[in-house]
């Protein structure tokens, strides 16, 4: 990766660094065609589409008591480090659960309740990879938000990774599906013979995936369309180049669109950064995968004139992961609104969050941190407000109503409110 200069960057570089395509337009008629099916043939669809697209001729599409066994079937280490992560991912989502509350304001009484979905569906990718992680990201939030039926579903396989089988377990699904890609939603969100029809479908997957969440969000809710992975590390002169470049390929790992982005105010540090980099690559065992991440235009190593164009560059890239390696990391977060998810300091690496720390890794992408956040308890909650009048409270507030009821020519809301005192 050869450092660049930010003043330098010219319309179509700036285009495909601030205008990320999760190529969901591509492929968007061809996913229309398979969520139709699979509404109208249910079953038969998806076990002639997992036949098509997986090479597996599937038996049981629910595969809830394969799931229980899972465990059986895992490494205990592994087993050990699902659990450990599981717990630190429920710790940190029941600090999110609302609490209902009501207040008197004079006369009137006001508040907010908030109650659960009761059927979600949650994606767990697999494919290239196996994704134990994601399952516990989707699954737990909506569980700790007291969803009652929370279903899964995950690609088939000859043989589905039982990592993934027994973190579904752990996580506290009520149904499993063996069932992927864009039918896999189309499934969830309008139902089959064999897969409960839900109210919500989250989690990541690929723009076969995305496309298929696109195409029912009207029909049931999404959390929200997620392109490939993506990071951005803000570093300054004290930055550890080796670490900053262990990130980058890290994320660049996930996908070969992944886009992979460092800028810094130090021209030693990018120049060090990108021979890490590439001095790494071979070593990993996805090199080919890095190797067309680190080479697409979305992906980069960027010298800023300063750190105030290093942030400036920052929020108005809005990035899934933001890593602030820099001696003020503070300073320079309080710049930085939007960002789906933020990793502050040298040991903080982004795997952290994917894994372990508690943090969810379901997040925005594409810019799209600018106006939401990542999946989280709220994500899986209805919000309701309630309110009491007394009569003295309805009076103070008659003149006003009315008033504002004739001025938008509704007399019968205006009505509702004399009636009750005449």
């Amino acid at each position: 990766m050869e450092p660049e200069s930010l003043e330098d960057l010219g319309p179509d570089r700036r285009r495909a660094l601030f205008e990320r395509d999760a190529g969901v337009d591509a492929v968007r008629s061809q996913v229309r065609d398979i969520v139709d099916r699979v509404r109208e043939e249910g079953d038969a669809a998806i076990r002639a589409f997992s036949s098509d697209f997986d090479d597996v001729e599937v038996g049981n599409i629910d595969i809830t008591d394969q799931v229980e066994r899972a465990a059986e079937a895992v490494d205990p280490d592994v087993l050990a480090a699902i659990e450990t992560a599981a717990a630190n991912i429920r710790e940190f989502h029941e600090q999110q659960v609302p609490t209902d509350w009501r207040d008197d304001f004079g006369g009137r009484e006001l508040g907010r309740r908030f109650r659960p979905l009761e059927r979600v569906g949650v994606y767990a990718p697999g494919g290239t990879a196996a994704y134990p992680s994601s399952a516990l990201m989707g699954v737990i939030p909506a569980k700790v938000a007291g969803v009652e039926h929370v279903a899964v579903a995950t690609p088939p396989a000859e043989q589905i990774n039982p990592a993934t089988l027994a973190a579904i377990h752990v996580a506290g699904a009520d149904a499993v599906y063996s069932v992927g890609g864009a039918q896999a939603v189309a499934a969830l969100a309008y139902g089959t013979e064999t897969v409960t029809r839900v109210q919500q479908v989250v989690g990541p997957g690929n723009r076969w995936v995305t496309a298929a969440k696109a195409e029912v969000r009207g029909d049931v809710e999404i959390d929200f369309l997620a392109g490939p992975s993506e990071v951005l590390v803000v570093a300054d002169e004290t930055a550890d180049a080796q670490y900053v470049a262990a990130d980058v390929l890290a994320q660049a790992e996930h996908d070969p669109n992944a886009s992979v982005v460092v800028v810094t105010d130090d021209e030693k540090t990018a120049r060090a950064v990108s021979d890490a980099v590439d001095d790494r690559v071979e070593a990993r065992d996805r090199s080919a995968v890095i190797g067309e991440a680190l080479a697409h235009d979305a992906s980069g190593v960027f010298v800023a004139r300063s750190m105030s164009e290093a942030v400036l560059f920052a929020e108005e890239y809005a990035a899934e992961h933001l890593s602030i390696q820099a001696t003020d990391d503070e300073a320079l977060l309080d710049r930085i609104d939007s960002a789906g998810s933020v990793f502050l300091g040298p040991y903080t690496p982004v795997a952290a969050g994917d894994y372990a720390t508690g943090t969810n890794h379901v997040l925005p992408t594409s810019g799209t941190a600018k106006v939401t956040g990542g999946l989280s308890v709220d994500t899986f909650l209805r919000e309701t407000t309630v309110q009491r009048l007394d009569e003295s409270g309805l009076a103070d507030l008659r003149e006003t109503i009315t008033t504002l009821a004739t001025a938008e020519g509704l007399e019968a809301h205006a009505d509702s409110v004399e009636t009750r005192f005449e």
